[in-house]
């Protein structure tokens, strides 16, 4: 039945999957990009860990099952501040290192003519990003899962064709489904546990369409959690 089956539907279907083309597509280049917190960022980052570290000292099995949803609490908690203690503190007025780097990043690039995706899973953090763009006089599009799929097509149909640089897209929004070619650099704001999801966020520049290198980022706080999802990944 199911020869019969494929042997009906066949001249229906043409599927290629990407390791078949990938001769086609250009190379694909990435790099992990480590950003050094300065003091402040990091007390605040050991602060936290500690207290994560002395919950977990000595708990039982059961414990532990019990208490996995607060691990993953703050765990994200430790994640937040490895992007910007902003996220999780409203008093704190200090610097974040990785979005100095961010944005060293996208200035030099957009310098030399590049159009660049760049992916948070934190909407909230994508704000923040957005502003320092402002301030640079970098203008952006921002996609994430409150916009509604019609003006979604129009951001993407725009980028592709017009002068606008920077695209910021929250992963779980636009981690697939777009077709964005126009972009030659991707940047990872954060690392996810799953590769595969991180993956399918560069492919919507790096896919059939593409005609540049594409070279994709990959933002890492050093000595802190994300090196081990990084170790996960790999």
């Amino acid at each position: 039945i199911r020869d019969s089956l494929q042997k009906m539907i066949r001249p229906f279907i043409l599927r290629r999957l990407k390791k078949e083309v990938l001769k086609d597509l250009p190379d694909k280049i990435e790099k992990n990009m480590a950003a050094r917190m300065e003091q402040k960022q990091k007390e605040l980052y050991h602060a936290h860990a500690q207290r994560l570290a002395l919950m977990l000292q000595n708990q039982t099995e059961e414990e532990f099952a019990d208490s996995r949803f607060q691990v993953l609490s703050e765990l994200t908690r430790l994640r937040q501040l490895c992007c910007d203690p902003g996220l999780l503190l409203e008093d704190y007025h200090g610097e974040s290192a990785k979005t100095d780097m961010c944005m060293e990043l996208i200035v030099n690039a957009v310098g030399a003519g590049h159009k660049i995706l760049l992916f948070s899973q934190f909407t909230s953090m994508l704000d923040r990003l957005t502003e320092r763009l402002k301030k640079e006089g970098i203008d952006y599009y921002l996609l994430t899962g409150s916009v509604n799929k019609e003006k979604r097509m129009q951001m993407v149909d725009s980028f592709n064709k017009d002068d606008v640089p920077v695209f910021c897209i929250s992963l779980k929004a636009g981690g697939t489904g777009l077709n964005l070619t126009a972009a030659d650099i991707v940047i990872h704001y954060d690392p996810w546990w799953n590769v595969a999801v991180q993956n399918q966020a560069t492919d919507r520049a790096h896919r059939i369409g593409q005609k540049n290198v594409v070279t994709v980022y990959k933002l890492v706080s050093q000595g802190t959690i994300e090196e081990k999802i990084i170790d996960i990944q790999e």
